[in-house]
């Protein structure tokens, strides 16, 4: 069974945060239970691990130095857990160790993993998308992720995750864009706002700033640098007006 080479770095490299703050015990069952994953057992043995990880992990804030940090830029542009905790570390780790042979059968077993999950093991799996093994496939499974009614599991794929950006059709992405302003979202955690930024999209901000400027409600910044390269120069100077009375509140 071959795993790209890239995601078995990915692999020590969670391995050794996790070692850094979690005792020998959980460590010792975690690479037992990565062992059996990684060698082809049977499915039931990847969802009881994944789900009983944080039985055995606990689940503080994952602790990462400059160091780390550095690491991750050059391992994977865009990634950034610096929200994760020790067990979304750990259910990375089971996922990534999934044996990755066949395209259909990696897609199908993570699709069962999402449709019973709950929703800290929803978190996990969204936010390990752009790390997972074909993620051309989860286009549909993260569209449904920024339908969610719970926050949580929408800003797991809207925000600090690079995979919206990379994989999302205008239609999704103006549908998260939009999402994250009336649920307040930081947009500025949305990584490639201004990039993706279209025509369809920049009509919709402009609509929406206008309504917030109506009802004397401020207006986030971060809307100008999409709606900008589309606004003719009456809409711009309109625009400058609401975001200057925004500031002003």
């Amino acid at each position: 069974m071959t795993m790209n080479s890239n995601r078995i770095n990915v692999i020590k490299l969670l391995n050794k945060w996790l070692s850094r703050q979690v005792d020998t015990k959980a460590l010792t069952w975690l690479e037992e239970k990565r062992q059996q994953i990684a060698q082809g057992s049977s499915a039931k043995v990847f969802f009881l691990a994944f789900s009983a990880v944080p039985r055995h992990t606990g689940k503080e804030d994952l602790k990462l130095t400059l160091d780390d940090w550095q690491t991750i830029e050059v391992m994977r542009s865009g990634w950034c857990p610096y929200n994760w905790s020790i067990d979304q570390a750990a259910r990375t780790l089971l996922a990534l160790s999934v044996p990755e042979d066949n395209a259909q059968e990696y897609v199908q077993t993570l699709e069962k993993v999402f449709t019973a999950a709950d929703v800290s093991e929803l978190v996990a799996l969204y936010q390990a998308l752009p790390l997972l093994p074909y993620p051309e496939q989860y286009r549909l499974r993260a569209a449904e992720g920024i339908r969610s009614n719970m926050t949580a599991v929408f800003n797991a794929v809207a925000l600090c995750n690079p995979y919206p950006a990379e994989y999302f059709d205008d239609i999704a992405w103006n549908q998260m864009v939009l999402k994250a302003l009336f649920i307040g979202s930081p947009l500025n955690l949305i990584q490639g706002l201004e990039k993706r930024s279209n025509p369809q999209l920049s009509q919709m901000l402009i609509d929406y700033a206008k309504e917030r400027w109506a009802a004397n409600r401020s207006v986030p910044s971060e809307i100008w640098a999409v709606i900008k390269p589309y606004g003719n120069a009456s809409i711009i100077a309109e625009l400058e007006r609401m975001l200057a009375y925004s500031d002003s509140q």
